[in-house]
């Protein structure tokens, strides 16, 4: 198999089901024997929850470390403040670990291919402001014909599918 990172992103308004999609795409991959890794945007505000507070690690941190690692049992933990991260840096660090492909949820913005998920009605607005959008997936019967490929909410599973074969005729 050819061993370039693929990058794919999933995009959609809050609690319109990216998460559980990616939880399925990620399956569908492992399922294949692919590495599949996942970067989610924080888009919520504030900063990230999964710090490691009142540890030796987080001292390093506070006396002006710029970025920490810990490992422990094949689990490595990294962590970065007062720097901005565009999605490009984190691609970058991603590339490192020799995965098949690269998810992302959120980052609308981003000029990755993405399939958006559509809710409802008014979701749909976001479509005039993204870049390389690939497929819909919709809650809601969709009015208006699109130019890209649309697919039920309610049938993942043909997504899912989908995708697997466009990502993986692509060189």
């Amino acid at each position: 198999m050819d061993r370039r990172t693929k990058v794919f992103q999933i995009v959609g308004f809050k609690n319109s089901g990216k998460t559980t999609l990616l939880t399925e795409v990620i399956n569908h991959w492992k399922h294949h024997h692919h590495q599949v890794g996942i970067i989610k945007h924080h888009g919520h505000g504030g900063t990230p929850t999964a710090k490691i507070e009142k540890t030796d690690t987080d001292k390093l941190l506070n006396a002006g470390a710029m970025i920490t690692a810990v490992e422990g049992e094949g689990e490595l933990l990294l962590q970065n403040e007062n720097r901005k991260w565009s999605i490009e840096d984190i691609i970058c660090v991603y590339k490192l670990f020799s995965l098949d492909l690269i998810l992302v949820e959120g980052y609308k913005n981003a000029s990755y291919p993405k399939a958006m998920i559509i809710k409802n009605e008014k979701d749909i607005r976001l479509l005039d402001n993204l870049q390389n959008v690939q497929a819909i997936l919709t809650w809601i019967p969709l009015q208006k014909k699109q130019p890209y490929p649309i697919f039920s909410m309610q049938n993942k599973h043909q997504f899912i599918e989908w995708l697997y074969q466009k990502l993986m005729l692509v060189n």
